[in-house]
């Protein structure tokens, strides 16, 4: 699976924040708002992974 990024980018003399996921990818005007999504991001997708990894309970 792919990496959470955050890369800073800059428009008209503004920074706005891009937190990307493969090809896919969200604009913040402020760091922290796409810090704490880049975050929340990162554990669903470990979740992710670690539901694909396991076998399903119950399960021989």
């Amino acid at each position: 699976m792919k990496e959470v990024r955050i890369d800073a980018i800059e428009k008209n003399g503004q920074v706005f924040w891009q937190v990307r996921l493969g090809q896919r990818g969200l604009t913040f005007r402020e760091e922290l708002a796409a810090r704490a999504f880049a975050a929340q991001l990162h554990l669903r997708m470990g979740w992710l992974r670690n539901q694909l990894a396991e076998p399903p309970k119950g399960a021989w």
